[in-house]
């Protein structure tokens, strides 16, 4: 089976991560933002903008009751700060691109979601569209 891609206005960022995914994924691009579903659910989102805002990288779809068993397997994983200097409180975590081990984390990430790693993910309404 192959990738699915909706319509693409700009290249996915950080596109070696597909490789390391099921190839059954789909990934749609919205908000400025590139979007992986795979199972219906949305697994990671890929973000890369000229804001200078320190939000360029890999924000992973979890729970917080998951932060810390995914911190300690990807030291990388924050919280993140909103451009308004605001502390974000979210179930999701972020990988930023500015990490030394960016690209061994978000292997590392890809290979937990390709084992079914029940941590990432999260049924939405749009993955139930797909």
């Amino acid at each position: 089976m192959k990738y699915t891609f909706a319509q693409m206005p700009k290249p996915v960022p950080y596109d070696f991560v597909i490789d390391y995914l099921p190839r059954h994924i789909v990934v749609k691009a919205q908000f400025g933002m590139h979007y992986i579903y795979l199972n219906q659910k949305l697994m990671l989102m890929l973000r890369k903008t000229d804001k200078g805002d320190g939000l360029n990288g890999i924000f992973v779809i979890t729970l917080k009751t998951h932060h810390q068993s995914l911190a300690e397997e990807i030291p990388g994983l924050t919280g993140f700060v909103l451009d308004t200097g605001e502390n974000y409180e979210s179930h999701q975590r972020f990988l930023a691109e500015e990490d030394p081990d960016f690209e061994t984390s978000a292997i590392k990430l890809c290979e937990l979601i390709s084992r079914g790693d029940s941590r990432i993910g999260k049924a939405t309404k749009g993955g139930a569209l797909l």
